[in-house]
């Protein structure tokens, strides 16, 4: 049995950590997730596990440099309208923001190539999904407006009632378009949320909200069941 739980609002795609990502009016989602999405990073080679990813967190100046994925290339735009490609010009630029020496991932392909052939990037899970419902919370609860970018959903969906909640689909699964999900865990978020993707002015009292009304929980993470292609107003279906 199927249930409709609301329809696909917005879709986000970040090729590069931590770098600004790009609005699409369609995807196609592979095996590991969105293609072309968390295809790239940034790091330091003297670090193990996830402490090795340079992120915003390191270089806040990051969120400033929008990345496109067009036909299997890493495009970057700067906040200055300079252009890069995923090549050296583009390492020396974010080294001059930071003292410890960092290197690419996939630098030396032909194309920029995944670090995790099930995960691409560098997070933990494929896709991930944020709600309009939650951001309406939120931002009641911060008393200011929010921009969707600063969770970095790849899906924002918009729920028919605002009672619901993301972390109820836990373990079930979603259809969306020719897709199918596997909602598998909540999202825990960091101080990059408190960072204003435009002007970069942080303010750590969202952090504090987030933590005391959401136990820092925004959003889930799903991995792919069915590929396909998933648009703008597509329904998104509980599988009950």
């Amino acid at each position: 049995m199927l249930s409709v739980v609301g329809e696909i609002q917005g879709i986000n795609r970040y090729p590069v950590k931590s770098f600004a990502g790009e609005k699409l009016e369609s995807c196609m989602i592979e095996p590991y997730g969105m293609l072309g999405d968390r295809f790239c990073s940034f790091y330091d080679e003297s670090k193990e596990g996830w402490r090795r990813y340079i992120t915003a967190r390191n270089i806040p100046n990051m969120l400033t440099y929008q990345a496109q994925f067009i036909d299997g290339q890493i495009h970057v735009t700067a906040s200055d309208g300079r252009t890069f490609g995923w090549d050296d010009n583009l390492l020396e630029e974010i080294q001059s923001q930071i003292k410890t020496p960092i290197t690419m991932s996939g630098l030396k392909a032909a194309h920029p190539q995944p670090e995790h052939p099930q995960l691409l990037s560098v997070d933990g899970a494929s896709i991930l999904l944020i709600t309009d419902a939650s951001l309406k919370k939120l931002e009641a609860t911060w008393g200011h407006s929010l921009d969707q970018r600063r969770f970095r959903g790849n899906f924002v969906i918009a729920l028919n009632d605002d009672s619901l909640f993301e972390g109820d689909w836990i373990g079930r699964r979603l259809n969306i378009g020719d897709v199918q999900l596997q909602v598998d865990s909540f999202c825990e978020r960091c101080v990059v949320i408190t960072m204003d993707p435009d002007s970069l002015q942080k303010d750590p009292v969202l952090l504090k909200k987030l933590h005391k009304e959401f136990d820092l929980h925004f959003g889930v993470y799903a991995s792919v069941i069915k590929t396909g292609e998933i648009r703008i107003g597509d329904k998104v279906e509980i599988v009950d």
